[in-house]
This record gives C-alpha cells, sequence and structure tokens, in this order.
C-alpha cells in the first residue's frame, strides 16, 4: 500500500475486473452510506468501539472522532471531535479510560483528564522506532488478554530499511516496554487476531511478496523481506537468519531459513484483491449472518471486503479466502463491527488508484436477514478437503464429482516485485461424500499439493431450492496436511 502517492485516473486493467455480483449481493448486504459533518474530511484508518457503544474513528490526517449513532436504521450520527495534530492514524485501542492510537511515529496515549470530551494528556508509550517518510505507516492491534499491544512497522521502501526497525513487528507490554518480536515485514495493512488469539498481519504484494496475504506474526519469526536484517545487532535473544535465496519457493526456503513463516492464506492477485488493508473478526453471533468467527478484510484498491478462514496443521498456519462484498465507494482503509452487528467501512482514494469513484467515505454494511448460498469455510482432510455451505446442496449436483473443479497454482519466493501464478495443476476429484442435511461436502483428490494454493470452482452446484452459489470460488493456501 502506497498512500502517498498522488491519486491517478482509473481504468479496468490497474484496479482489475470485478466479480460481477453486485447486483446479487445486495439482495443480501445492502451498503448504507453514513452521512459526515460538514466541514471535515474523515478517511478513516482505524476503528474502535467504546465501552457506552460509541464508536472512535481515526483518520490519516490524524483526527480523532467519538460518533454516536452509527447503529441507527436512517443513520444520523453525532461527531465528536475527541483529538486532532497525530499522523496518519492505523491503529485505536481503548483500555483503561484512555485511547491508544497507533500512528506512524509512534504509540500515543490520549486521555481526556477534566471531562470536556477533548484529549487533553498527549502520552508517548512507544517510539521505538524510526519515521523518515510517508511509506513508513504503523498499523497497532487492539489489546491481547495480558494487556500487550502489538505494532507492525512497513519499510521505508519497498526495498529499503532506512529507518530504526522498518520492517519489524512490535509488542508493546502493559509496563510500556517495546519488545521486537520479528522481522521480515514490507508494507503492512493491519495486524489483529484470529479467533484461537492468533496474531496475524496482511502483508502486500511486492518484492518477495508474489501476492497480497495474510500472516502468523510468529515471536522470533521471520516474515520473508529480509531488508530489515540490519537491525539484528539492536535485539537481545534474536539472531539473524540465513539470507533467503531469491527465485526459489517458500517450503525450500522453510528448510534452508527456519525462522521463515509461509504465508498462511494467500489472496490471488487481482481476483482477490490488490492491496488488502485492515481486518476485523466477525464476533456478531449471528447478527451479520452466517460467518461467525470469519476475518472480514477490505481491499484499498478494488474497493471490496473479502472473508478468510484459518486453521493449524501440524503447527503452521493455513486457510482460505472467499469473495464477499464488492463495489463499495472509495478505496478500504479499515472495517469494524458495531455494537449492531453492522460492518463499518472507510478509506480514502489518496494514493493508487482505486474502482470507488468517491475521495473519502465512511459506509455500513448490514445483513437484510436473507441466507445467501455461499461457500462458508473450507477446511483441509488428509487426502482432499471439506467444504462447509451456508444452505443445503441439492444431492445430485452435489454427489458429482465433476462438480467440484479444483485448480492448483504457487508462486516464486523472490525478491522482483510482485509475481506470476506458475506450476499449475488440476488435481482430479477422486470422490464425493455429501452429508445427509446437504450443508457440507467431503471430496477426495487425486494428489495435495502443498506449497499451492487450491482453487476451488463450484458453479455447478445448486441448493435445494435451485439456487446458484452466490459466489463460486474459494482458495485454499496448503502449507501442510494433517495425517491420517
Amino acid at each position: 500500500m502506497t498512500l502517498g502517492l498522488l491519486a491517478l485516473p482509473v481504468c479496468a486493467e490497474e484496479v482489475g475486473e470485478r466479480w460481477g455480483t453486485a447486483d446479487r449481493e445486495r439482495e443480501y448486504y445492502r451498503v448504507v452510506d453514513v452521512p459526515m459533518p460538514k466541514g471535515e474530511v474523515i478517511e478513516a484508518g482505524a476503528f474502535e468501539v467504546l465501552p457506552d457503544g460509541r464508536i472512535v474513528v481515526g483518520t490519516r490526517r490524524g483526527d480523532v472522532f467519538f460518533v454516536s449513532g452509527l447503529d441507527e436504521v436512517r443513520p444520523e450520527p453525532k461527531y465528536e471531535k475527541f483529538a486532532s495534530g497525530l499522523d496518519e492514524i492505523f491503529g485505536l485501542a481503548w483500555k483503561d479510560d484512555a485511547l491508544f492510537v497507533t500512528h506512524s511515529a509512534e504509540l500515543t496515549k490520549l486521555k481526556d483528564t477534566n471531562g470536556d470530551g477533548k484529549a487533553d494528556l498527549f502520552e508517548v508509550v512507544s517510539d521505538a522506532w524510526g519515521y523518515g517518510s510517508y511509506h513508513e505507516y504503523a498499523f497497532g492491534s487492539k489489546f491481547d488478554p495480558e494487556g500487550n499491544l502489538y505494532v507492525a512497522l512497513g519499510l521505508s521502501m519497498s526495498y529499503h530499511s532506512r529507518q530504526l526497525f522498518r520492517g519489524w513487528g512490535f509488542k508493546i507490554t502493559p509496563e510500556g516496554k517495546s519488545i521486537p518480536i520479528a522481522s521480515g515485514m514490507r508494507s503492512p495493512g493491519g495486524i489483529g487476531f484470529n479467533e484461537q488469539g492468533a496474531l496475524f498481519y496482511i502483508e502486500s504484494q511486492g518484492p518477495w511478496n508474489s501476492s497480497c496475504s495474510l500472516k502468523f506474526v510468529k515471536e522470533g519469526g521471520f516474515m520473508g523481506h529480509p531488508a530489515s536484517y540490519n537491525w539484528y545487532p539492536f535485539v537481545k535473544n534474536m539472531e539473524m537468519p540465513t539470507e533467503p535465496n531469491s527465485g526459489s519457493s517458500i517450503l525450500v526456503e522453510k528448510e534452508r531459513v527456519p525462522e521463515l513463516v509461509p504465508y498462511a492464506v494467500i489472496f490471488p492477485y487481482i481476483r482477490m484483491g490488490r492491496s488488502i488493508t485492515g481486518f476485523v473478526l466477525d464476533e456478531t453471533k449471528g447478527k451479520f449472518g452466517p460467518f461467525e468467527n470469519q476475518i472480514f478484510l477490505g481491499d484499498f484498491t478494488q474497493s471490496l471486503i473479502m472473508r478468510a478462514t484459518t486453521e493449524q496443521v501440524n503447527g503452521v498456519w493455513q486457510g482460505a479466502c472467499y469473495p464477499f462484498r464488492e463495489e463499495l465507494s472509495t478505496g478500504i482503509l479499515n472495517i469494524q463491527f458495531t455494537p449492531g452487528g453492522k460492518l463499518l467501512a472507510g478509506g480514502t482514494n489518496r494514493g493508487w488508484p482505486v474502482r470507488g469513484l468517491k475521495p473519502y467515505a465512511l459506509e455500513r454494511l448490514e445483513w437484510t436477514g436473507k441466507m445467501p448460498f455461499e461457500i462458508k469455510e473450507v477446511t483441509i482432510t488428509p487426502d482432499g478437503f471439506h467444504l462447509a455451505f451456508t444452505k443445503p446442496v441439492e444431492s445430485k449436483s452435489g454427489s458429482l464429482p465433476g462438480s467440484y473443479q479444483v485448480k492448483t497454482f504457487t508462486h516464486k519466493y523472490h525478491q522482483g516485485y510482485g509475481g506470476p501464478e506458475i506450476d499449475q495443476t488440476e488435481p482430479a476429484v477422486k470422490s464425493v461424500k455429501l452429508a445427509d442435511d446437504g450443508l457440507s461436502a467431503k471430496i477426495v483428490l487425486e494428489t495435495i499439493k502443498k506449497g499451492h494454493v487450491h482453487e476451488f470452482d463450484l458453479e455447478a452446484l445448486r441448493d435445494r431450492d435451485g439456487g446458484e452459489l452466490l459466489h463460486q470460488h474459494a482458495y485454499y493456501t496448503v502449507n501442510e496436511v494433517p495425517g491420517r
């Protein structure tokens, strides 16, 4: 993500083709415009939910607003400016009546000590990293159960770490200690937790990353881009990893570089976003539909929202991604669920070309209550995959192996910027067993390709009312195969 560039004209070749499902998506998830106060430019880069139900919005321009009324049927929200003067806010977390703001140069604690509704205490919690250029964004998590915050730092430029600890992940303890925990980040887009409390961050396509991905942040781990190796002399209890070989593969280099953490979920470039940004876990208890405990992610360039699921196999994280909702109004920087179970999406078109036509926007996605027929989740088995659905699949189409089309591909792990899909295969589906209730199917493949994305095309499936899948594709990244 390179938000410091001037905006350019948009064309289909630049941002990629649409999924073509927006007309049907509206039937299940409507997009509602959220009005903004006159005279304010709100390019939302971070959100937090306060104990009283108000939403905190942090902006790219460094303002912080407390907002009420976002769950009303026809929102007419009230905005209260809490603070200003910060820089590119990409992380907000609330604890002990204070707001913790992650922005480019530091993690800052804001507090209203006199009760007038405005922050009057600005306290540096951590400035353990350097800052020198627009590309050097910092992304902050929510608090973990122990009271730690986590920060993901972008490089100085795609190939360089010129300021202290650029390209690193940090843990900030409740005592204020700043502990570097992982190197090798390139250009993060967000950092947070899955339903099991494991920490992940979004990595952008670029050098050493042929596509965008969701990566597990392993303490002591190397995330893949060696530009930040120059800061290892400043770290205690971590040794510099072996330099990876460009042009190899993640599987091969993982044997040479034990610290290397593989991509947990690869998002096929353009088909599933071009510059993925903030993400949030659905903990709405069904208020947002059938995707409880799944990860929702925004994409800046293509102005859309996707889903992802993760699982741990043989101690390694991996999982799948799925289309969800396209045709939002601007480039998405971050998303957040409201107390009422609606999904806020905010952003701007400042920077790269984006699909959405508005310069900035704040919108709300809400479930209409109608159940979509979707691929709910893909998980791996010793000889194939388990596919779960949101509605029962009818038995004729669901029992035919030919209804389940699978292709695979991988990427080179190299220092070049991005990279094509290579080593494509089409493993045969040997058999399928559809559950009696029609809500799941187990397929057995001729072979499972480790290190490959497995693309599922289920266009032939129908639900018991004859309906087609809203989105026919899912993409599962295989790092490990479970034992029998």
